[in-house]
Formats: C-alpha cells, structure tokens, sequence
C-alpha cells in the first residue's frame, strides 16, 4: 500500500507540474477540499480550475518534494511531504518551503485525495536536501 502511495504522491505533483487537471481529477475524492497556508478552504472545483495554471517554469524554476512519510492506518493514509520552491515574484527571487498533509480515503479499491492542507515551514525546520525525492528545474524532473 505505501508503493501505490507513493507513486500517487508523485503523480500528484507530476500533476502540478504539467498542469495536468484531468490526471489530477483522476486521484481526487468528489468531497476534496484544499486548505491553503493562509487558511482558506477551496472546493474541488476551484481548486481544479486553479490547477490548470498554477505550475509555470519561469515563475517556478526550482521546485522539489522531499521527507515523504505515509501512514496507512485501515482505509485512511495520511501523506506528508515538504516542497521547496524558487518563485520569482516582481523580478525577486525567494526560496522558500511549504509542508502538505494529503489525506486519502480508500474506497471501492482504490486510494482517493480527500484533503489537501499546506503549511509554510519555518527555515529552521527545513528538511535536509538528502531527503529530496524529486527535483525539477524549469519544469523538467532531475532525477
């Protein structure tokens, strides 16, 4: 079960990266919500709409996901990772991190994104570049 977490966590943000909204749909239960680092709570389709342009390469050009931890408790897995981010904002670039917890249900066999929530993280909590599991730079995977 955490193998097809985990591989559902990195179409996730395959997802993102290629602005990919119909695989994204795909993995997302019909209750989803997102809770973003400012609090807000964003419905299925918003999120979804917001989905189709919300990676950019020049805006975005260093994004990685890293200390990925799954927890499988009956048919509910939380899913918690970090991503690390370049923007460039106004010709200023900042770095930065945010935490996600995703949070899947397991129904008719298969493993559904109900919740999203994000967390900035403080620079003196950054996970360690050892445990990036994925980076990109300008759109395209590293490694």
């Amino acid at each position: 079960m955490t193998a097809e977490l985990r591989a559902l966590n990195a179409k996730f943000i395959h997802n993102f990266i290629t602005n990919d909204v119909p695989s994204h749909d795909a993995i997302l239960h019909k209750d989803f919500i997102c809770i973003t680092s400012a609090g807000a709570r964003v419905s299925r389709a918003d999120y979804l709409k917001a989905w189709a342009t919300g990676f950019d390469a020049e805006r975005i050009p260093y994004f990685d996901y890293r200390d990925e931890l799954i927890h499988v408790f009956g048919s509910t897995a939380l899913l918690r990772s970090t991503n690390k981010s370049t923007r460039m904002v106004d010709g200023v670039e900042t770095t930065g991190m945010t935490m996600y917890t995703d949070i899947y249900i397991r129904e008719e066999g298969a493993w559904k994104c109900i919740q999203a929530q994000i967390t900035p993280v403080a620079p003196a909590n950054y996970p360690s570049d050892k445990t990036i599991v994925k980076k990109y730079l300008k759109g395209k995977a590293q490694r």
